[in-house]
């Protein structure tokens, strides 16, 4: 099933789901018994720009240069990831804050706006890239669709989030063994 994880894993401790995939906070060392948790990597997030903006051009946006735009952000999730990055950001800029997506579930339509507003905005994904991965292609990427934006790379690998794989430790140790191995071989 397709669903929300919470940060405390409701659907896997309530016994509705055997095991989920999301979005887990490595600082919290023990999870409530009987979760048991494999990591499977950290992801970081696209951020378009508009194709004017000196970003655009290196590929890279640093947390300073993010800090001081208006950033359309997605829906804020129970995981916390966006609370952390939202912390992250106002390091650089105490004042800042996220800009609320005026359409929720279609990107395309976001950067369309963004690349068409009078202020330059940035937009930003959720977790979607491997952090510290090589893009396929150096410098920004263009997609169908987004014209006048292009996504580029966060530099300093600070918006983050670990994907991890939780099950419920009082599993049939077949399927649990199943689950590691599924999750094992999802490596880089």
């Amino acid at each position: 099933m397709e669903t929300a994880l919470d940060a405390e894993f409701s659907p896997i401790r309530q016994r509705r789901a055997d095991a989920g995939l999301g979005w887990t906070d490595p600082a919290i060392a023990d999870l409530p018994a009987p979760l048991d948790v494999m990591y499977l990597g950290k992801f970081e997030p696209e951020v378009w720009v508009p194709d004017t903006h000196p970003a655009a051009s290196r590929g890279v946006i640093d947390l300073d240069e993010l800090s001081r735009m208006d950033v359309i952000h997605g829906p804020r999730a129970g995981d916390g990831t966006y609370d952390r990055w939202l912390a992250v950001l106002r390091t650089y800029n105490p004042h800042f804050d996220f800009t609320d997506p005026p359409f929720r579930k279609s990107l395309a339509v976001t950067l369309a706006l963004a690349a068409s507003g009078s202020q330059p905005a940035a937009v930003l994904t959720g977790p979607r890239l491997r952090a510290g991965a090589v893009p396929a292609q150096p410098g920004p990427v263009t997609s169908t669709g987004t014209r006048g934006v292009v996504a580029v790379r966060v530099a300093q690998c600070q918006l983050t989030a670990t994907a991890g794989l939780v099950w419920n430790g009082d599993l049939p140790g077949q399927l649990q063994q199943l689950l590691f191995d599924t999750a094992d071989g999802f490596g880089p």
